[in-house]
């Protein structure tokens, strides 16, 4: 676990370390990787102080050694024990394009969604091998919420107290599977769930860095080649709404995270999505400018 700035990642404990003149608080549930995600949510502010002088790059700092971001290899920045939950038809773009190409059924009125299960995850530069039975193999880059403080029937009034940061899904999804899960009346689990089609971070910006999560430019990137572009504006549920929603039954917890859905512009809307659709070779960043947070996956 640990801070990124200026292209180097430093680990949490050595700042804290120089900073305070003392052994790190984390240190007690190092290596117990959902106490370490609580004890960091639940002392936040600690936290965003040290990143704070970091960046400010405070004499004491200078015995803190940093590596370089580009030579570590990153694990989604959530582990497995924590819930992935995915809100579906969130954007009216995409919604259309869903019916256009018979990949919906229903328009919802309410928040949907479905589970992106842990094997389906992968990190930052990560090679996603692509099944031999995927002919249709789409992006959905999707904007993500991190819950710091967990519960359940959470109020639309408190809902951004619940949310620690935001970080970034390219929810990869077979479709011509879809299609046929869709035509069957199931949800479309298979389809999103294959070894790797869960590409998740690379890292998490806390909310004290956003001034807005709802007007952030999502964007896709193939080769790179801008596929889509897309403000946050445009969603239809926003996060109060959705953890409202979900909290009724589901118990959340600190480190679950709420993907809120891709936006229009994926490969399967477009005319000549057959040549769109991802292949082995292709390279596919997934990027929110603002944030500084470009997902880059390469496809096998």
């Amino acid at each position: 676990m640990g801070f990124a700035h200026g292209g180097k990642l430093y680990r949490v404990q050595d700042v804290e370390r120089a900073l305070s003149g003392r052994d790190s608080s984390l240190s007690n549930v190092e290596g117990q990787w959902q106490g370490m995600v609580e004890h960091v949510f639940q002392n936040a502010g600690r936290y965003e102080h040290y990143y704070s002088e970091l960046a400010a790059g405070g004499a004491q700092l200078s015995v803190v050694e940093g590596v370089d971001a580009d030579s570590v290899v990153y694990e989604p920045p959530i582990s497995y024990k924590n819930k992935l939950l995915c809100v579906g038809k969130n954007y009216a773009t995409h919604l259309e394009e869903l019916r256009r190409t018979d990949l919906i059924k229903e328009l919802p009125t309410e928040p949907t969604g479905f589970v992106k299960i842990h094997d389906s995850l992968a990190g930052h530069n990560a090679t996603i091998s692509k099944p031999p039975s995927v002919s249709q193999l789409d992006y959905e880059p999707e904007l993500v919420f991190v819950l710091g403080k967990g519960g359940m029937n959470i109020t639309e009034e408190s809902a951004l107290e619940h949310v620690f940061g935001i970080t970034l899904l390219n929810d990869l999804t077979c479709r011509e599977t879809q299609r046929k899960e869709v035509q069957s009346g199931t949800r479309f689990w298979t389809a999103k769930n294959a070894p790797g089609f869960g590409p998740l971070g690379p890292c998490i910006v806390s909310m004290s860095e956003i001034k807005d999560p709802y007007d952030l430019w999502v964007s896709c990137s193939v080769n790179g080649e801008e596929r889509m572009r897309v403000n946050t504006r445009e969603q239809i549920w926003k996060i109060s709404k959705i953890l409202a929603h979900f909290s009724r039954l589901v118990c959340l917890r600190p480190g679950d995270m709420f993907s809120t859905g891709a936006p229009g512009g994926v490969a399967v809307g477009q005319a000549n999505s057959e040549a769109l659709f991802l292949k082995p070779g292709d390279t596919v960043t997934c990027s929110i400018g603002e944030l500084g947070l470009d997902l880059v996956n390469h496809i096998r």
